[in-house]
């Protein structure tokens, strides 16, 4: 008979390399739901469910995805319903998040051109000061 793995908040930190203050803060935020153990219930246990929720948060992390959306779309695949919907629902965050990602992109992008174009202006500019200014002699602002 096999037994289910449990783990340590210490072995999920060490594993993922978290702290253990975050490994809390994904409890409190209902992604993770370790038992009790020990006396007065101090020691948390994770089982290999909480190991697999937290390697998908991590995930929507990398993602961009908000720890809501994770865990809205990490829930759906606890539900016994049919994956459809949930399948579904994933796409229509992982679009939404695209569309922002995206919309990002195309600011940086104008953002960047911005930036050549004053980058340019300067050099023209400081080309012309040192063009008309005798070797050696600085410039000084009075």
């Amino acid at each position: 008979m096999a037994t289910n793995p449990t783990y340590t908040i210490s072995d999920l930190a060490r594993e993922f390399d978290l702290t253990t203050r975050a490994i809390r803060f994904y409890e409190d935020m209902g992604l993770l739901q370790p038992t009790r153990s020990g006396p007065g219930g101090r020691n948390r246990v994770y089982s290999a469910r909480d190991r697999t929720r937290l390697k998908l948060t991590l995930r929507a992390k990398r993602l961009g995805l908000s720890l809501t959306e994770a865990k809205d779309i990490i829930d759906m695949y606890d539900s016994p319903r049919d994956t459809g919907p949930q399948l579904r629902k994933f796409l229509a965050v992982l679009a939404q998040h695209k569309q922002q990602l995206e919309d990002q992109l195309a600011d940086l992008m104008a953002n960047l051109d911005e930036v050549k174009v004053h980058e340019r202006e300067a050099k023209a500019l400081l080309a012309k000061v040192e063009k008309t200014t005798p070797a050696g002699e600085k410039l000084v602002k009075a």
